[in-house]
């Protein structure tokens, strides 16, 4: 089954400004950028820790959307001081209205020769990265009155088993917890904090860096018998955003019949 047409925006975001993490590639972090853009935001402040793609996409958006309307920096979201630098961009664009936290790290190793340092690696960059931008950002909305969004990625592995994915699993599956508690946390300042899981959203990237087997295999286990578009998961990030989803909080959206 081929992925639908492309849906045109509606300018769920207006007004906004939205802050995206690892959003420099192809991948889904890339893709909500885009349609945050195309659903009005007015601002989009996207990081990631390759600095070269980051200014070609800024390059390649600005000409777009405007240059008034797109701020790249780069920041290493296991770094404070770097994750601190990214919401003062957003404070210069009027302060950020909705955090998408997108980074982490994935990788293949048996629990048996999984080292300690790629344990560590893997968990700082998935899941303490995603805390501290959920931290960092809702301080943010908290100190300026600020009903705010916070979406985080989280992964069909939080819930499901795959070999060699234990740190990445165990980050993820942390990733849902932190959303569940922040939500909570944060509800009472008006502040929502949801998550989607996807599965499988093909780019370049990830075709490069997975075997061909393991790609059969996790296609064969989607109901639409495809992977997903990256646009396909940030249309449901977007959604998670916006007005429309002024009262889910605490939810794990699954981007995937891989839930299960």
């Amino acid at each position: 089954m081929t992925a639908p047409a492309y849906v045109p925006g509606h300018d769920l975001l207006a007004g906004k400004v939205v802050v995206v993490t690892a959003a420099a590639g192809a991948g889904i972090g890339a893709a909500v950028v885009r349609r945050a853009l195309e659903e009005g935001a007015q601002a989009v402040v996207f990081s990631d820790t390759h600095e070269r793609r980051l200014g070609e996409a800024e390059e390649v958006l600005a000409t777009e959307f405007g240059a008034d309307r797109v701020r790249q920096v780069v920041c290493d979201v296991t770094d404070e001081d770097q994750v601190q630098a990214l919401l003062d961009a957003a404070d210069e664009l009027g302060g950020v209205d909705v955090m998408v936290n997108n980074a982490g790290l994935g990788g293949t190793a048996s629990v048996l020769e999984l080292t300690d340092e790629q344990w560590s690696r893997v968990l700082d960059v998935t899941l303490t990265g995603t805390f501290r931008c959920v931290r960092a950002a809702g301080r943010r909305m908290v100190d300026a009155g600020r009903k705010g969004v916070i979406v985080n990625n989280a992964s069909v592995v939080g819930w499901r088993a795959q070999d060699g994915q234990a740190h990445y699993a165990a980050a993820k599956a942390g990733v849902m917890a932190l959303t569940r508690c922040a939500a909570m946390d944060l509800a009472p300042h008006g502040i929502r904090v949801n998550a989607v899981s996807p599965s499988l959203a093909m780019h370049p990237y990830l075709a490069k860096v997975t075997s061909d087997e393991l790609l059969a295999e996790l296609t064969q286990r989607e109901a639409f018998g495809r992977a997903a578009e990256p646009w396909e998961v940030a249309n449901v990030m977007v959604f998670l955003a916006s007005d429309y989803a002024s009262y889910l909080t605490g939810e794990v959206v699954a981007v995937s019949s891989q839930h299960a």
